[in-house]
């Protein structure tokens, strides 16, 4: 059975005990961790910043972590995220004039790449840089909030980035992020998705354990039928 991977967005999670909530989430059987970092410029919020990255490895969190960054200019921040400990960098095309040499900077500072296409985004630029990537992370709501509800326009764009990563034959991640539940989790992975962004479905929820053997109890019975 395929393995997918769910990956809490901190961005609901307690701020006052972020570092026990991030715990407490992989203890229960996450798989990794979703950063959202967010300028007040490209999007309409302000959240995390590298310091707070730093924090988190130096809790000893091991973990993956996917550092979404919703900022413009990107070049300067990816630098100051990669010494901070991302594994993955995922930056919107439209924070870069030269997607190309940016998708090189994370590379180059030891990091796996990743794109994020906005609810509107064209999925055509994928063609271009491709062979650069090692994730693409598809936003099912308008980046900057929480809480807002899943746009299903999404499940068409998801196969049909699926069929691209094929016809790459590259191994490439496609993760979903924004208002994504457990009822929409068949209909994602049945168009392709390979890590699920649950943020509020998962931290606004007093059972961490519970919740998270209820998503991989969904998974099973997707792969079972």
């Amino acid at each position: 059975m395929k393995k997918i991977l769910l990956s809490p967005s901190i961005l609901s999670a307690n701020f006052t005990i972020l570092g026990k909530e991030i715990k407490n989430v992989l203890e229960a059987g996450a798989d990794m961790i979703h950063f959202d970092a967010m300028d007040n410029h490209y999007v309409p919020n302000l959240t995390f910043g590298p310091m707070i990255l730093d924090s988190i490895r130096k809790n000893n969190i091991i973990c993956p972590i996917d550092v979404h960054i919703m900022a413009k200019p990107v070049d300067k921040l990816i630098l100051l995220f990669a010494k901070s400990g991302a594994t993955f960098i995922t930056i919107h095309p439209e924070s870069t004039y030269h997607l190309n040499r940016t998708l090189d900077i994370i590379k180059e500072n030891g990091c796996k790449t990743g794109i994020a296409l906005n609810p509107t985004s064209s999925i055509d630029i994928i063609d271009y840089v491709i062979d650069k990537l090692d994730l693409i992370l598809v936003m099912s709501v308008d980046p900057g909030y929480p809480q807002q509800k899943f746009i299903f326009n999404t499940l068409k764009k998801i196969a049909e980035i699926k069929r691209k990563v094929n016809l790459s034959k590259r191994k490439i991640y496609i993760s979903v992020d924004g208002g994504v539940k457990i009822c929409h989790v068949h209909s994602l992975l049945k168009s392709g998705v390979d890590i699920l962004v649950m943020g509020s479905y998962i931290f606004k929820n007093l059972n961490y354990e519970l919740v998270i053997k209820n998503i991989r109890h969904e998974i099973n019975n997707f792969y079972s039928e």
